[in-house]
């Protein structure tokens, strides 16, 4: 604990004692801290002092402070290779972390023209819509939305249900050896709703990723726009 005559400042032995138990894995990553009244109880000091602390652990990225929400451990960052066959389930486990999402829609709708553009179809064409939350040890990275031809994804909602697994889905239609045709990354600030499903302050930058994928052929198969939290996740692109 703390000691009021060490000659140390008392937020730097807070500030040191968190650290610590970060380290130690009392506040595993993503978890939330106790509450800023708990933790001044907990050192017996007022809330500036314990606030200073607060600040000097978020200054040195060992935690994040979310207006509202209360402060979390930094998790590590996720290196997402980009790749000619780009998958988001081996990305993770190739990290030794858990991946998983869940699904927000699924529905068969009439193309956006500028969406069907990306996929090569005519005006009117039906595609199946997937919007979902990509997840990383039980924690949203991204949310996204992917679009596929419904021609040519005979199916696709009872597959997905079962298989909850895009690859998996295209695998078991014969697709299973699709590749990334194109890549493109723009950042902005999220709006509410993507800063509520990535449970993010709206302050906080999101990385916007737009993809298509192709089929053997070389037709695409889907078109994809995904807003990734930028602080928990870096690109790495394969030359």
């Amino acid at each position: 604990m703390i000691e009021r005559k060490s000659g140390q400042s008392l937020w730097r032995q807070i500030a040191n004692n968190i650290s610590d138990a970060i380290r130690s894995g009392t506040y595993p990553p993503g978890s939330k801290l106790p509450t800023e009244a708990e933790l001044s109880q907990q050192y017996g000091v007022n809330r500036h002092t314990l606030r200073r602390a607060v600040s000097e652990l978020a200054e040195a990225g060992v935690i994040r402070v979310e207006q509202g929400r209360g402060s979390f451990v930094q998790e590590h960052v996720l290196d997402y290779l980009v790749a000619k066959k780009t998958r988001f389930s081996d990305n993770v486990l190739r990290q030794k972390r858990t991946p998983g999402g869940r699904t927000l829609l699924l529905t068969e709708e009439v193309g956006d023209p500028a969406i069907l553009k990306q996929l090569g179809l005519s005006r009117g064409t039906h595609l199946v819509r997937l919007d979902r939350i990509g997840e990383v040890d039980g924690r949203p990275i991204s949310v996204g939305s992917h679009y596929f031809p419904a021609a040519r994804v005979p199916g696709f909602a009872e597959l997905h249900e079962e298989l909850n697994s895009i690859t998996k889905v295209l695998t078991r239609l014969g697709y299973g050896e699709y590749t990334r045709l194109e890549t493109r990354v723009t950042a902005r600030m999220p709006d509410a709703e993507d800063a509520e499903h990535l449970q993010q302050p709206r302050n906080r930058p999101v990385l916007v990723i737009e993809s298509i994928n192709v089929d053997p052929t070389g037709m695409p198969i889907e078109y994809g726009v995904a807003r990734y939290a930028a602080d928990r996740f870096q690109l790495v692109f394969e030359s």
